[in-house]
């Protein structure tokens, strides 16, 4: 059986790290998935839960509430390659990070993820209609890996030296890697709870738009297709559906006026910083 090393950030999630932890160390007897956690910024017992679960878990504290400062001393205390990056507030299991492992090891990729998919069993109308669409999009089925759980072999961690200090840690890694050098497992998957409002799903998406547009050309080893052009394939597919037309016209405004509204923030030299859904923890 592969190892595979596991770094976990986490900020002020005591209330979740405990079963995300049991349920991977119950699915995993041997032992082979090494689990590093990186309780940042905590102002709960994040690090105490995590270390109470099993000994197997280790757990480092840095004071500073960063992600990035959480992923590269995940980083240096994590021994194992393959090395997957998984956030708090999946769900994931141990098969799951088994069969990365798996393919990684192989030789069949350099960055692997597990199929994606968004939980809106409670959220609202507005969010599960825009979902409906996403679920249509070229970036939900061409080479997606992150979004919470991203992998790489050793090679494909060879790519970058630390994380540098951006928002979207998923985009720069994806970024690292071509089309073919990209797997998503089709047979396991991991669920991300979408946000309850539709206001919370709004603010998710200028933190997103503005950690893309934060990533340099410098930083972008393979080509992004442009927005417009992913936009239009989607009117295609879905015009065909006119039962989703009503979702198209709410996925259209949550896709659009982030970015309108991200673009502004950033003109007018405002920081838009790394954050959290709150309401998915609720």
């Amino acid at each position: 059986m592969t190892r595979i090393s596991v770094v976990i950030p986490a900020h002020d999630e005591a209330r979740i790290i405990g079963p995300m932890l049991e349920r991977i160390i119950a699915g995993d007897p041997d032992g082979a998935i090494e689990l590093v956690v990186v309780a940042n910024g905590c102002t709960d017992d994040t690090a105490r839960v995590a270390a109470s679960v099993d000994p197997r878990v280790t757990v480092v504290e840095v004071t500073e509430p960063s992600k990035i400062a959480a992923l590269n001393a995940g980083d240096r205390h994590a021994r194992t390659l393959p090395r997957a990056y998984v956030d708090a507030d999946v769900s994931i299991d141990a098969d799951a990070i088994l069969a990365l492992a798996d393919v990684l090891a192989g030789g069949d990729a350099l960055a692997a993820a597990p199929r994606f998919r968004v939980d809106t069993s409670g959220s609202g109308w507005l969010v599960r209609q825009h979902y409906r669409i996403w679920e249509l999009s070229a970036y939900r089925t061409t080479g997606h890996i992150g979004s919470g759980v991203y992998a790489v072999s050793a090679a494909g961690r060879a790519r970058w030296a630390e994380f540098p200090e951006v928002i979207a840690d998923d985009r720069f890694v994806q970024q690292r890697f071509a089309l073919d050098e990209r797997r998503t497992l089709p047979d396991h998957s991991f669920s991300v709870r979408a946000p309850r409002t539709f206001a919370a799903q709004l603010r998710r998406t200028i933190r997103i738009d503005a950690g893309n547009r934060q990533l340099p050309a410098t930083m972008q080893v393979v080509a992004v297709e442009p927005a417009s052009s992913r936009f239009g394939q989607l009117l295609r597919r879905v015009a065909a559906r006119p039962s989703l037309w009503p979702a198209l016209a709410v996925y259209a405004y949550g896709y659009a006026a982030p970015r309108v509204a991200s673009r502004w923030q950033l003109g007018l030299g405002r920081t838009i910083a790394w954050n959290r859904d709150e309401t998915v923890r609720a």
